[in-house]
């Protein structure tokens, strides 16, 4: 049975307007009022009519999230904290996919138009600025994933790519490797350059040789066919840097197929500290990027942008930290070409 905002009004004994009023947050009520109509509310489980307040208002209590790759474990760790920390605030949340494609990346932002969200975090570096310009237009504050500026209803969170980069070059220079070799992703993305980027300084900053980078797509197909590259480079390097951790996995599973082994071969380590990375073998070292935190971070930035017209937008800045997993180790004697001999995956 649904309760109406009648039966609320009833109950507390004063008017809907009132009770309207208190729900909403809107209008002049008295302290005792409104924890009385809070307590027939929540004696009857009442539930707000978020079609109804989108009515009422222009702009429903709904924020959207628009991420590049569902598929990837990441972007779902991301969605979890950000819909609990959006629902503690008094949002539903909606979800769009846009798997790297243009098309799906204008039907996203067309779809949170259509819902008239309040707020959406975009948590992919593909989406074109003519469309958060596009959405900003309609007043619906948005906080972008490494965006490059900020301003009147638009955020920015970045995450500091180069300090994550340069604990794992570093972390593999304490343990001897001086032959690595980066696998990136798509060229296109923001951030994956930045990580390409901060790979090929911190080598360049311990005068190694950055050697070749290979490309990935970020998932375990592209790490895997990136780890068959590898196997037929000589001499072999001996260590890897993978740009995220489903690469890393990709191409672990190339490299023992291949007959070698990590980390007493080829030390590998990924990027992101999913939740796959713990329960692989071996476990992954990665770097913790935080994502628990950048989805609260969305949620609030979306929450204080739409609650403020005009709100100046600002910059946030998530830390990353290397964690050391067994992927990694000491580097061996140095290979010129891999064993031949091919080992099951998980023998």
């Amino acid at each position: 049975m649904i309760v109406t905002i009648r039966e609320v009004a009833v109950d507390a004994r004063v008017s809907t307007a009132t009770v309207s009023h208190v729900l909403n947050k809107t209008g002049q009520v008295s302290r005792e009022t409104r924890q009385r109509v809070l307590a027939a509310a929540k004696r009857l489980g009442y539930v707000p009519n978020q079609h109804a307040r989108s009515l009422a208002f222009g702009r429903s209590r709904t924020f959207g999230m628009i991420v590049s790759d569902v598929e990837n474990p990441f972007f779902p760790e991301v969605f979890r904290s950000f819909e609990n920390r959006a629902q503690e605030l008094g949002y539903e949340v909606t979800l769009s996919d846009t798997r790297y494609e243009p098309k799906l990346m204008r039907r996203a932002a067309e779809r949170m138009l259509r819902h008239k969200v309040g707020g959406v975090a975009i948590m992919t570096s593909e989406m074109s600025p003519p469309l958060i310009k596009e959405i900003v237009r309609h007043q619906i504050a948005v906080i972008c994933l490494d965006g490059s500026s900020c301003r009147p209803w638009v955020a920015s969170i970045k995450i500091d790519y180069f300090s994550g980069i340069r604990q794992v070059v570093e972390h593999l220079f304490r343990l001897g490797h001086r032959r690595m070799v980066f696998v990136g992703g798509r060229p296109t993305l923001k951030s994956n350059l930045a990580r390409q980027r901060a790979y090929v300084n911190c080598m360049r900053d311990l005068s190694l040789d950055p050697g070749a980078t290979l490309h990935g797509n970020l998932r375990f197909d592209g790490g895997y066919s990136a780890g068959l590259e590898i196997l037929g480079m000589s001499p072999l390097p001996t260590a890897v840097v993978a740009i995220n951790d489903l690469t890393a996995i990709g191409v672990i599973k190339a490299l023992r197929q291949g007959g070698l082994r990590v980390p007493e071969d080829v030390s590998v380590a990924g990027f992101d500290k999913t939740e796959i990375a713990e329960y692989v073998l071996p476990p992954l070292t990665t770097v913790d990027i935080q994502r628990e935190l950048l989805g609260r971070l969305a949620a609030d930035a979306l929450h204080e942008l739409s609650s403020t017209p005009n709100a100046p937008g600002k910059e946030y800045v998530i830390p990353t930290s290397l964690v050391t997993g067994e992927s990694t180790g000491p580097a061996g004697s140095p290979k010129t070409s891999r064993p031949g001999r091919t080992v099951p995956l998980g023998g």
